[in-house]
């Protein structure tokens, strides 16, 4: 039996979103993958300074305070460069199947995980990473000091749509670009049509209508004329098999 911590948050289109909140073993396992990724990057960097410059960060003041702009720049750099960059995935997260959100639900903006990183400094206090543990532990949504400061999450993807989810066998994936539309997204619109029987008519209109709304205008070759929610089915058809 595994237990798993769940969160529901309530979207603005009144879709409730449920997350499941990554754990201190997948998030350290994580890190320590990234920090796999950050050591190669600072070899490569001192092996350019030493044999590619021909300086030793050691003996030269400007090479050291190159050495030192370079070790900022990947250990603060690196994870917030992929966060912003690749929906709140590092490396390491996504080969644990781990994402960072706001505790909207919605994707992390610059501001967000740049917070998040530099309280990283306290986070891995005395050296182990023991401050940020503790934090996991403690917290009711699982945050590190980091994510407490920056209202951040780290969530594990799902792996699959929900079972629940009926799309009819009539509808066809389309030749539509959805590529601006990201995974928080579809997953509004899979808990939709998952509870859409359940909602009153007026408000299974309502939201299907501000769903889409929303996402029409970032599906390239949709046709607007077209029902909201057989746009939404053909919407999730499309995306089905690229998340």
């Amino acid at each position: 039996m595994v237990f798993e911590d769940r969160l529901t948050i309530d979207t603005p289109e009144g879709v409730p979103l449920e997350l499941t909140l990554a754990g201190v073993g997948s998030r350290f396992a994580s890190a320590l993958i990234d920090y796999v990724f950050q050591t190669i990057i600072l070899v490569a960097l001192l092996l350019v300074l030493r044999f590619g410059v021909g300086v030793d960060p050691g003996s030269s003041g400007v090479a050291a305070a190159f050495w030192a702009v370079g070790f900022f720049v990947v250990f603060w750099g690196y994870d917030v460069a992929f966060e912003v960059l690749n929906s709140g995935r590092t490396p390491g997260k996504a080969m644990n199947g781990l994402r960072v959100v706001r505790e909207s639900g919605a994707p992390v903006t610059f501001g967000t995980s740049a917070v998040r990183n530099v309280i990283r400094i306290i986070d891995i206090l005395p050296g182990t990473y023991l401050v940020g543990m503790v934090s996991i532990v403690v917290t009711r949504r699982n945050q590190r000091v980091g994510d407490l400061a920056a209202g951040t999450l780290v969530i594990r993807e799902p792996r699959r749509l929900p079972p629940e989810v009926f799309v009819s066998p009539s509808v066809q994936a389309q030749a539509w670009d959805t590529s601006a539309i990201g995974q928080e997204e579809l997953d509004a619109v899979a808990a939709f049509l998952a509870r859409r029987g359940d909602l009153a008519a007026g408000a299974r209109i309502q939201i299907a209508a501000e769903l889409a709304g929303r996402l029409r205008p970032k599906v390239g070759g949709a046709i607007a004329s077209e029902g909201d929610e057989m746009f939404l089915e053909r919407l999730l058809a499309t995306k089905r098999g690229r998340f």
